[in-house]
């Protein structure tokens, strides 16, 4: 049986944030969790399968595979169910329901990886072909260097909890459920401090501005990401930093479009020129280039040149260039030029079919389509 979509059992798009994962997957997890639906084999698979997408959805490693890939992209990149862990379901229930249930059995006083963060940048799209150096200040948090984040002022220790024994967690009843409860004393670290760091007021984080310096590659498009290991936020007791995910918009471009690996256009053609043939300059991403327009060249047609596209970050190949033309229809005539094209078309009405390839098979289909 093939397994439901993720976003689709979260009931949330392709581009959710973080945040709008949680909410769902709290709304999710409250509505089927086992303690509520006790004997209801059905609940229970649901909040697995719930707990399941939400877990790869927020990993942003197996979200990209099963962005690209889907299911099948997981299972081979991660093993068997995407590198999802059966028993891992209480971590995840109790990381998400940590600001009402108190986080679960996860001790808090153990060092934890700290968030990831994103930084969104706008470049061009000849910065996008070519590559470049982007410099960006980060907001972040660190690690208080006065109390080395333990948020206990220096020369001070901290002594164990009294509400919680040390254990960091404590069993409450709420209705229906019986869990186990952050400490609301130690925040479930087992310990509490005694006199505060004066610089980071106990938190054991402060903030900063990073300054970073990030070699963009060529080739990357809108949506593509760099990631930065270690230049997230800092972790909880000293825990390894998150790592930072540079996100990539390419600016609209007045005259090119990219379409993959290829380079879209669209270049006007004089009446004369389109009809008698001739040459027209064309600009591309790396210079100029030269194109002959046969004679008899009708407007729409597209003109393809070779190697003049962009060469992707994920292959070797060059895309090409293709070009639309589009004729121009002659305006503000002067009375001899009017006069001239009248005798010109007076000199077309006695063969039609010769100077007009595509006027007898429009006026057929009319003709079909009246005589229906």
């Amino acid at each position: 049986m093939a397994k439901a979509d993720y976003y689709t059992l979260l009931g949330v798009s392709r581009d959710a944030s973080d945040q709008e994962l949680k909410k769902a997957y709290k709304k999710l997890a409250m509505k089927y969790h086992p303690d509520r639906n006790q004997g209801d084999k059905e609940a229970e698979a649901k909040f697995k399968e719930v707990s399941e997408a939400y877990e790869v959805l927020t990993d942003q490693s197996k979200r990209q595979a099963y962005d690209q890939f889907g299911h099948e992209g997981l299972d081979q990149r991660f093993g068997q169910n995407g590198g999802f862990q059966g028993g891992s379901f209480n971590d995840i229930f109790g990381d998400v329901f940590g600001d009402i249930f108190g986080g679960g059995s996860r001790s808090q006083s153990q060092p934890r990886r700290g968030s990831d963060l994103e930084y969104r940048i706008e470049i061009a799209l000849e910065e996008a072909i070519k590559g470049k150096e982007v410099k960006m200040s980060v907001p972040r948090k660190i690690n208080c260097k006065s109390c080395k984040g333990t948020g206990a002022k220096d020369g001070t220790s901290m002594k164990s909890c009294s509400h919680c024994n040390g254990q960091g967690q404590v069993r409450v009843s709420q209705g229906f459920f019986s869990v186990q409860q952050t400490c609301p004393v130690c925040k479930g670290r087992g310990s509490v401090i005694e006199e505060r760091c004066t610089d980071c007021g106990g938190s054991g984080f402060k903030q900063e501005t990073k300054k970073l310096a990030v070699k963009i590659p060529a080739g990357v498009d809108t949506g593509d990401q760099i990631r930065l290991s270690g230049e997230g936020e800092a972790g909880p007791n000293n825990g390894v930093s998150g790592d930072l995910y540079v996100t990539v918009k390419v600016k609209p471009h007045k005259i090119f479009q990219r379409d993959g690996d290829d380079i879209l256009c669209e270049a006007p053609v004089s009446f004369t020129k389109a009809t008698l043939g001739g040459k027209i300059i064309l600009p591309t991403l790396d210079g100029k280039v030269e194109l002959t327009v046969p004679a008899g060249t009708q407007s729409g047609r597209a003109f393809r040149i070779k190697n003049k596209g962009v060469k992707s970050v994920r292959s070797s190949y060059k895309g090409d260039l293709y070009c639309k033309v589009n004729i121009e229809t002659p305006v503000n005539l002067t009375k001899e030029q009017k006069e001239l094209l009248n005798k010109l078309d007076e000199s077309f009405s006695k063969s039609k079919s010769k100077h007009r390839p595509n006027e007898k098979s429009w006026l057929d289909s009319i003709k079909e389509f009246f005589d229906k």
